[in-house]
């Protein structure tokens, strides 16, 4: 069975890293807890690369940006939909999403989900 993946890209205002982080902490312990088998927030560190779209351009990310790349792993769709459906009413995150008060725009967000092509 392969696995599938969640993916996100995200703008993020440097000066909110520290606040994203500890959302992200919060909330991969509660991914974890109703089931992803992983998940990674990652920060950007290398992305100004010769004669190719930056993750930068990709996330539409502005001079005070940096950029989340992240993801979560599943057993497959059906998992990662029966998972997503307790966290949706889990009540710590509704907690740590207040619309008013968010590090980033959700709407700049790209997200997708992936069917594994290859895993090695």
């Amino acid at each position: 069975m392969s696995n599938y993946i969640d993916g996100f890209l995200i703008p993020l205002p440097k000066d909110k890293l520290d606040e994203y982080a500890a959302i992200a902490n919060k909330a991969g312990d509660i991914w974890k807890e109703h089931g992803a088998l992983e998940y990674w927030e990652c920060v950007a560190d290398d992305l100004e690369v010769k004669d190719m779209i930056s993750f930068r351009q990709s996330a539409n990310a502005g001079p005070d940006d940096t950029v989340i790349f992240a993801w979560v792993v599943f057993k497959s769709r059906e998992h990662r939909d029966e998972v997503n459906s307790k966290i949706m009413a889990d009540p710590r995150l509704k907690d740590m999403c207040d619309p008013t008060n968010q590090p980033f725009d959700c709407k700049k967000m790209a997200y997708g989900g992936f069917k594994t092509l290859i895993k090695k």
